[in-house]
């Protein structure tokens, strides 16, 4: 060091492992983690379920050419977790692994680079941690030199999250970790660093931004995360991460967890991982929403929706937990100020500070605050178990968004319904839209099956997931991303072939109707003229709704 600042030398390029001490390093210690046989019993200890019949079930396939896959571990007691990590799992009402959890384990204990595609909601955080944890305590680096574990994710609300999993079930195992994210001051992520991580949780945006101030090391870093690669890629942060992955050591260990499989997504991870078992859950060729969210989708107008959303509301229980997703920032906070007068309502959205975005959460969490108003910001990372209803007011710039929006219900096993307000302008997303409703066994409406025939075409369009302004990680304006270059699925044709569990092929690319009537005319408090495209305001005032003056 010079100084206070922190000398960090690229490495070179990320090369194939042929250190046999890499996989030691998860075995070695006070507390090793057995790494499963090859060749398992066929018997497993959840009810007695056979290896096949447990996969068949979660719908969980394995890639990983010439070698065989380790069997998931169906229990807790089957992980050899220490027994301070059992406890805190225990203790947060845990009744078994999830299916990701299960089967990304016993890979990730034997030191293989992982890419996990699994929906949200799914138990991905705690399905790298806790194997990070084991390396964290069997290393003993010095976390005053840099930290052990670095996982990076797209947004700062995300990242607050995986930080608040890492302290709840670290902190009995005397694992320390910080979060570094912009929007707010680096002054005490600063602090944190200097005390010492062993685990640092960032943004892209704010972790390069430190890396430059050369007051971080990440040469230490043998576990990196990439946390929802897909969402990363589409806000613009690829050139970022291959800048900060150049300052890790080649002989580390990579997990990628992503929701979906695009093309970008296989092409990074070809580039950053080393011969990588894929684990898959559910069918990845396909954009797939959750089968335990109810959707209804509701052919309506701008001007019908204010009513139809009032309905909703009040047909749910007092304190139900809603979201409510809107395309603007304007128009969120127009709806929570109305709504706020009769529910209790919040926004957030990218021009909220940091410190109101906290309070937002936190009321919203703890039920003072019962109904959250969100951009997209909140698609993603949002974990609060108990969200009853989602609606979509606005259809989002694609299918992809709706997906991740009404996944923030229905939830760890739990059952959501989501409403989504589908107009005349949201037609072109009308046939993929379609496909998902079909895919999760929802039914559709007639009017939506008459948009599919005058939606322009069918294909998905540009995948857009926020704009740079809703960044939670900074500005993600680096440029286009790299759509060239060999496709991950190349890379592995290219290797020996080994199990493929299901058959499934690797690396490919991948509700009722209640209408409202017309007679009603557009609530004054929902006045905004088409929000959709735009915050346009018409300068007449709107006519004031009947049965509704109390919001």
């Amino acid at each position: 060091e010079s100084g206070n600042r922190v000398q960090n030398a690229p490495f070179a390029d990320h090369k194939a492992r042929n250190d046999p001490s890499f996989e030691q390093r998860f075995s070695a210690g006070a507390n090793p983690a057995p790494v499963p046989s090859t060749n398992p019993a066929p018997q497993a200890d959840n009810g007695n379920m056979s290896v096949d019949a447990y996969r068949k079930k979660h719908e969980i396939t394995i890639i990983c050419p010439g070698r065989e896959a380790p069997s998931p571990f169906m229990s807790f007691q089957s992980t050899g977790f220490p027994s301070e990590i059992l406890r805190e799992v225990q203790q947060a009402g845990f009744k078994a692994p999830s299916p990701i959890q299960a089967q990304s384990w016993p890979i990730a204990l034997k030191g293989s680079d992982i890419v996990a595609v699994a929906k949200t909601g799914s138990g991905k955080t705690l399905g790298y941690l806790l194997p990070g944890f084991i390396l964290v305590k069997n290393l003993r680096h010095n976390s005053r030199d840099g930290p052990t574990v670095l996982v990076l994710s797209p947004t700062r609300e995300l990242a607050t999250q995986i930080q608040d999993e890492a302290i709840k079930f670290g902190r009995s195992s005397r694992i320390s970790s910080t979060c570094l994210y912009g929007g707010a001051p680096k002054g005490p992520q600063l602090r944190d660093l200097e005390r010492g991580a062993d685990i640092v949780v960032a943004t892209p945006g704010r972790l390069n931004d430190i890396l430059e101030m050369g007051k971080v090391s990440l040469r230490q870093v043998a576990y990196l995360v990439l946390d929802e690669a897909d969402r990363m890629l589409d806000m613009g942060f690829e050139p970022q991460i291959r800048k900060i992955v150049k300052q890790v050591q080649p002989k580390r260990q990579t997990l990628m967890f992503t929701a979906t499989w695009p093309r970008e997504v296989r092409k990074i991870a070809s580039d950053l991982l080393t011969n990588p078992v894929q684990v898959n859950i559910g069918n990845t060729d396909e954009l797939v929403a959750n089968k335990s969210i109810t959707q209804h989708v509701e052919v309506t107008t701008s001007f019908e929706k204010g009513r139809r959303l009032d309905q909703i509301l009040r047909q749910q229980e007092p304190g139900s937990k809603v979201i409510i997703f809107c395309s603007t920032k304007r128009m969120c906070d127009q709806l929570s100020r109305n709504l706020s007068r009769q529910y209790g309502a919040s926004a957030i959205h990218g021009d909220k500070s940091q410190a109101e975005r906290d309070s937002v959460l936190s009321e919203f969490r703890t039920g003072r605050c019962p109904i959250l108003v969100a951009t997209d910001v909140a698609a993603r990372g949002l974990d609060v178990k108990d969200i009853r209803v989602v609606v979509n007011y606005d259809f989002p710039t694609g299918v992809e968004d709706y997906v991740h929006r009404i996944g923030r219900t229905g939830r760890a096993g739990a059952t959501g319904i989501a409403y989504t307000f589908f107009c005349d302008q949201d037609s072109k997303y009308a046939s993929d839209l379609v496909k998902i409703l079909e895919g999760a066994n929802q039914n559709v409406s007639p009017e939506l099956r008459a948009m599919v025939g005058r939606g322009g075409y069918g294909g998905r369009g540009p995948r857009r997931w926020a704009s740079s302004n809703d960044s939670y990680g900074g500005q993600g304006a680096y440029g286009s991303q790299t759509r060239d270059g060999p496709s991950f699925q190349s890379s592995y044709n290219n290797s020996s072939s080994g199990n493929q569990y299901g058959g499934a092929p690797s690396f490919h690319s991948s509700s009722s109707n209640n209408q409202t009537s017309g007679a009603a005319s557009l609530p004054a408090r929902f006045y905004s003229g088409n929000s959709r495209g735009g915050d346009r305001a018409r300068s007449r005032s709107p006519p004031k709704a009947v049965g509704v003056s109390n919001w």
